[in-house]
């Protein structure tokens, strides 16, 4: 029988594990190779492609729903009675709740299947919208108002279980750029949704901030037709519970959990942040809340579209390489961005942020592209030992798919430290210089951090991380 009628004979509905009497739905792969390439050709890489776009589309109203709390907080004039701080707060509550969320989620697509678990993540995103439908109005106390604000989480959870799901999808030698496109599509939720308020408040004006969740409620329920219709399970994702247990006891674990924090956690900390700050540092220019949205979408929308780059550079030069210089380049961003404070101009500040966001979306790229390469360098000694090659290569994709879900959850908990830092920095200081100091300090870490443990050349040293 040739490959290709062997592979469509896979691909048919088959027999349910637990019953063998029961077919199982068409949407169940029971054979995946996406490293043999006879298979990837054909159907492998327009199945992988089909999935990835709708998890793209789910995972892109994820965002827009997690980050929508940057956008009302600039709806949020005098007569909501809440000040710059409490505003701050509004907005790490989601990133808290997001990166709480990240690791059930992860496990979530072991479960259920991808497929499942992205029709269920989608239609979640229902309880966030219709509680800004019902209580977004002036005169809501503010603990409701925090307690809303804190359902938008569930947009953030998507992410991991969609990584998840598309690590497992895609060979070795393209999980760089697929992970970038599929991180990069969800991550441009947050400048839309920020291009969706500033439409309204240019249009409509502040006082009408629930027409974001009335764009919004007919997508999500549409990304959830869409998932059902055309995304798949794979059978071979089994349950990562004792993936998660043994990744948790390697120290590569909580490295790329710190670089990601780096990456990623200033990613969405500075654009849940980035309108209010500059009402606040330059409150004479950003005088409207209009004024203010017309530059904060700017720099997540570069972020965004230039994490595949960052993805495809590390398939090429090596996850470790590109991100030991990201986050030299972070450093240098965050310089110029303190400089900028202290010198109140606001071009040069506008720079050192634009680069923070670019750097942050390469940096998001390659770091997540290492987590596979280190599992795969691990499960190359292995077989050199003398493991089975496919017992080997199975432990490694659960192994990356686990770590995922960690390494996820804790860099969104960097967008809530950032926030926080903002916070905690005009709180005591009245301006942002602080944070800035911290930012400095925290990238000069991570790129000491990634040159001792992936580039220096040691006996410890992963080969093609």
């Amino acid at each position: 029988m040739s490959p290709a009628v062997d592979t469509l004979r896979n691909l048919v509905p088959s027999r349910s594990k637990s019953d063998p009497n029961k077919p199982r739905s068409k949407y169940w792969i029971d054979d995946w190779r996406p490293e043999d390439p006879v298979f990837w050709k054909h159907p492998g890489a327009a199945i992988a492609k089909r999935n990835l776009t709708f998890s793209v589309l789910s995972e892109h109203i994820g965002f827009s729903v997690w980050s929508m709390w940057s956008v009302i907080v600039l709806f949020m004039g005098p007569e909501w009675g809440i000040d710059p701080a409490g505003k701050f707060l509004l907005t790490a509550l989601p990133t808290l709740a997001g990166a709480a969320l990240r690791l059930p989620y992860t496990f979530a697509v072991a479960t259920f299947g991808g497929r499942n678990w992205t029709i269920v993540s989608a239609l979640l995103l229902l309880i966030p919208t219709t509680l800004i439908a019902i209580f977004l109005v002036p005169g809501t106390s503010y603990t409701t108002l925090l307690i809303v604000a804190t359902f938008a989480g569930v947009g953030g959870g998507n992410f991991a279980s969609s990584m998840t799901n598309i690590n497992a999808y895609y060979p070795q030698r393209l999980k760089g750029w697929a992970l970038g496109v599929n991180a990069g599509g969800g991550n441009l939720g947050v400048p839309v949704v920020q291009l969706v308020g500033l439409l309204i408040l240019a249009t409509v004006g502040a006082g009408a901030p629930r027409l974001l969740v009335v764009i919004y409620i007919p997508l999500i329920i549409a990304a959830a037709i869409g998932a059902a219709i055309r995304m798949n399970n794979l059978t071979q994702m089994s349950n990562s519970k004792r993936a998660m247990r043994e990744v948790s006891k390697d120290r590569n674990t909580w490295i790329i959990s710190l670089l990601y924090i780096g990456t990623f956690g200033s990613f969405i900390g500075f654009s849940f942040a980035f309108g209010q700050v500059l009402q606040v540092q330059f409150a004479d220019v950003f005088s409207t809340p209009v004024k203010a949205a017309y530059l904060t979408f700017l720099g997540p929308l570069i972020g965004s579209l230039i994490r595949p780059v960052g993805g495809q550079l590390a398939d090429r030069l090596g996850g470790a390489r590109v991100s030991f210089v990201n986050f030299v380049a972070m450093a240098l961003g965050a310089s110029v961005v303190l400089v900028a404070s202290l010198m109140q101009s606001l071009p040069l500040y506008l720079v050192g942020f634009i680069m923070l966001f670019a750097f942050s979306g390469i940096g998001n790229g390659s770091v997540y592209k290492m987590i596979p390469a280190i599992f795969k360098s691990k499960s190359g000694t292995e077989i050199i030992n003398g493991a089975d090659p496919a017992v080997s290569m199975a432990k490694s994709q659960r192994m990356a798919g686990a770590l995922i879900g960690i390494a996820g959850a804790i860099g969104a908990f960097g967008g809530v430290l950032v926030n926080l830092a903002f916070r905690q920095s005009f709180l005591a200081t009245k301006s942002a210089d602080s944070a800035y100091i911290g930012f400095i300090a925290f990238y000069a870490v991570c790129f000491v951090v990634t040159w001792f443990v992936y580039i220096r050349e040691s006996p410890r040293k992963l080969e093609g991380v």
